[in-house]
């Protein structure tokens, strides 16, 4: 497996594994207004909105690859300003990988990317707590679980979701190296 930029053709791979809309706002949480999208909406909020962040040169979509062609996707962007924080959203695997290491090995290639290239010296990312298998694939890439007071929540369908926010220091990372 490999990682390369995302490109605007990705996008449809990767919006033909959202079956619906449960597993659609688990990727993308509340960030879409509507659902479906379609390939133009999500390369207008990827190339035109640059991911809705508002600083620029902060925003970096990356597709993962192998052999049969794209297998996963997701994005890093900056926090805080510094350059020294990502955090690494909308994470989807296809879904004739998932169960077999696709996620796990694509977070970790993310990881390494984030410390190596990137510079970052904390990467965190966050998972609905509805989503027990995303939980345990960031946890075995070496995420842990950050234990604050007050969890984040987003309102789906009606229902709160909790987010459960994860962390992975490079001082760990290089442990493990």
């Amino acid at each position: 497996m490999y990682l390369r930029p995302y490109k605007k053709a990705d996008a449809e791979t990767i919006l033909s594994w959202c079956e619906d809309e449960t597993v659609f706002r688990k990727w993308t949480s509340d960030r879409y207004d509507s659902y479906p999208i379609t390939q133009d909406d999500m390369n207008y909020k990827y190339f035109d909105c640059n991911g809705d962040c508002e600083e620029q040169d902060n925003f970096y979509p990356m597709t993962a690859c192998d052999d049969s062609g794209i297998v996963g996707h997701f994005i890093l962007r900056y926090v805080e300003g510094n350059h020294r924080k990502l955090r690494i959203g909308f994470v989807i695997v296809d879904n004739k990988k998932r169960g077999r290491g696709y996620g796990t090995k694509m977070i970790r290639l993310a990881v390494d990317y984030a410390f190596r290239i990137a510079g970052a010296e904390l990467v965190t990312i966050g998972v609905f707590e509805n989503n027990r298998s995303a939980y345990y694939c960031y946890k075995s890439a070496g995420f842990k679980e950050v234990c604050s007071g007050k969890k984040e929540v987003c309102e789906l369908f009606g229902e709160k979701w909790s987010i459960v926010e994860l962390e992975y220091h490079k001082r760990e990372y290089l442990l493990t190296d």
